[in-house]
C-alpha cells in the first residue's frame, strides 16, 4: 500500500512537471502582431498610417497551413455571383481566398473543419468546400430559440489566428471596412481559441444540446481577471478571449459583454470606439426591450471618473431610424463644463465613388466592432445591440500593453480610430 502511495506521488509529481514544462513552454512563444485593414476601395485618407491588408494577411496565413485549418464564419460568399449576376471585378479577391483553402488543403492534406451559421439555400462555396472540408452548421433557433453564429476567426496549425470583423465575404475584402488583428506564433492562444472552436463543433451535431456544464477540458485559465502575460512584437502584454452568448462559455471564459463592460470601468482618461451598429436594445426579437448596459456604463465613465468617450458609428442604407435618436441621448453628455469630461458621437459614412459601387448590395459600409481606451485594445465580431451578446455567437480579443513606454498595438488601434474620426468621411449627425 505504502509502495502505491509512492508511486502514484511520483507520477502525479511527473506529469507536474511534464505539464509546467508544457506550458512554460507555450508561453515562451514568441508571438507577432498585426492590425488588419480593409479599405473600402476609393476611400482615401490624408494620413502616414499604413496597416496590413486583410485580403493579403488571409492569403498569407491560409496557405501557411501544414497541418489543421480551422474556420469560424457567420456565413461564405467568397463568389461573385453569390452576391450579383454580374459581380464587380474586385470579387476576384473572394475566389482567390477560396482557392487558396481548396488547393491548400488538397496538396498539403490539411484536416480543415468549418463551422457556420445554418444556412436553408443550396451554397456554392459551401458546396466546393464540402470536397476537402468537415463542415458543420448551427441551428441558433433549436439551441436558443434566436441568434446566428456571427463569429469570424481563422486558427492554423494550433499556433496563427486570425479575429475580425471581416466575414467569408469577398465584400469584406473591397467593399466593407473592416479591423481585425493577425497572431502569428502564438501557440498558447491558438489553443485557447480551438476551445471556443470546440464548442461551435459539438453544437453543430445532430440534436446537439447546450449541456448544464462543458467538459473540463474546454475551460480556461486566461480571462479578465487572469490574463496570459506574453510577449508580442518583443513588448510585454496581458491578453484574453471572450466569448458569447453566456451559454456558450465553459468555465473560465469571460463572457463577451462582462469583458467589455471590464474595459471600459478601466479606462482612466478615454474611450474609443468604432462599432457598425449601437442599439442599447434588442433588435431582432419582437420584444425590443430596452438593454442599457454599455450605455449606463459609458455614462458613468463620464460622470463618475470624467473619461472622456468617442463614439463612431456607421451610417448606411441599413441603418435603423432609432440609432440617432440613441447616439443623441448620449451626446447630451457633451459639455464637460457640466460634467467634468464629455462624450461625442460621430457618424461614418463609406460613400459609393461609382454608380458600379452602389449597386453592389450590402456593401460600402465601415463594419468595424472594436474599441480603444488609454489601456487597452479589444477587438470583436459583434455589433453592439442586446442580441450579439444575449443569445449570438462572437469572440473578443482584449490586449492591455504592460509598459506604456512602448509603442503598442493599443497605440496603432488608437491612431487608426483618430484617422477615421478626424477624417471627411466621419460627421457630426444633425441631431
Amino acid at each position: 500500500m505504502c509502495f502505491k502511495l509512492i508511486l502514484i506521488c511520483v507520477l502525479l509529481s511527473t506529469f507536474n512537471t511534464v505539464f509546467s514544462s508544457i506550458e512554460t513552454e507555450l508561453n515562451s512563444d514568441e508571438c507577432n502582431a498585426n492590425l488588419v485593414e480593409t479599405i473600402p476601395i476609393g476611400l482615401t485618407y490624408n494620413s502616414s498610417i499604413t496597416t496590413k491588408d486583410t485580403f493579403k494577411e488571409m492569403i498569407a496565413l491560409i496557405s501557411s497551413a501544414t497541418t489543421t485549418l480551422d474556420i469560424a464564419s457567420f456565413y461564405w460568399s467568397l463568389l461573385g455571383t453569390d452576391v450579383m449576376p454580374h459581380p464587380d471585378n474586385s470579387s476576384i479577391k473572394g475566389k482567390e481566398i477560396l482557392d487558396t483553402i481548396v488547393t491548400t488543403t488538397r496538396r498539403r492534406d490539411l484536416i480543415t473543419r468549418i463551422v457556420v451559421n445554418q444556412t436553408t439555400t443550396n451554397n456554392t462555396d459551401l458546396q466546393l468546400l464540402a470536397s476537402v472540408a468537415n463542415i458543420r452548421q448551427l441551428n441558433f433557433t433549436r439551441l436558443i430559440g434566436a441568434g446566428v453564429l456571427h463569429t469570424k476567426f481563422i486558427i492554423v496549425d494550433q499556433k496563427h489566428v486570425y479575429i475580425g470583423s471581416a466575414n467569408m465575404d469577398w465584400r469584406s475584402l473591397t467593399h466593407v471596412k473592416e479591423m481585425g488583428v493577425v497572431l502569428y506564433n502564438c501557440s498558447v492562444l491558438a489553443n485557447d481559441l480551438i476551445k471556443i472552436f470546440q464548442v461551435y463543433w459539438y453544437l453543430g451535431t445532430t440534436n446537439a444540446t447546450i449541456p448544464k456544464s462543458w467538459p473540463q477540458d474546454w475551460s480556461t485559465n486566461y480571462n479578465k481577471s487572469n490574463p496570459l502575460s506574453l510577449s508580442i512584437n518583443e513588448k510585454p502584454y496581458n491578453v484574453f478571449m471572450s466569448s458569447s452568448p453566456k451559454s456558450f462559455c465553459p468555465n473560465g471564459r469571460t463572457n463577451d459583454i462582462s469583458a467589455i463592460l471590464s474595459i471600459i470601468r478601466n479606462a482612466n482618461k478615454y474611450i474609443y470606439i468604432a462599432v457598425m451598429d449601437y442599439y442599447p436594445q434588442y433588435l431582432y426579437s419582437n420584444y425590443r426591450a430596452f438593454w442599457p448596459l454599455i450605455d449606463n456604463e459609458l455614462r458613468k465613465a463620464v460622470i463618475d471618473r470624467k473619461v472622456n468617450v468617442r463614439l463612431l458609428a456607421s451610417h448606411w442604407n441599413n441603418t435603423r431610424k432609432s440609432m440617432p435618436l440613441f447616439l443623441k441621448s448620449l451626446a447630451a453628455f457633451n459639455d464637460s463644463s457640466v460634467f467634468g469630461a464629455h462624450i461625442e458621437c460621430k457618424l461614418f459614412v463609406v460613400p459609393a465613388f461609382t454608380p458600379q459601387q452602389a449597386d453592389i448590395p450590402f456593401a460600402r459600409v465601415n463594419h468595424n466592432k472594436y474599441m480603444v481606451t488609454d489601456q487597452t485594445a479589444y477587438i470583436g465580431t459583434s455589433n453592439w445591440s442586446a442580441d450579439y451578446f444575449v443569445n449570438t455567437a462572437g469572440v473578443g480579443i482584449a490586449i492591455t500593453p504592460t509598459n506604456s513606454s512602448h509603442y503598442s498595438i493599443r497605440d496603432q488601434l488608437q491612431e487608426i480610430f483618430e484617422r477615421d474620426w478626424n477624417s471627411s468621411y466621419a460627421n457630426i449627425y444633425k441631431f
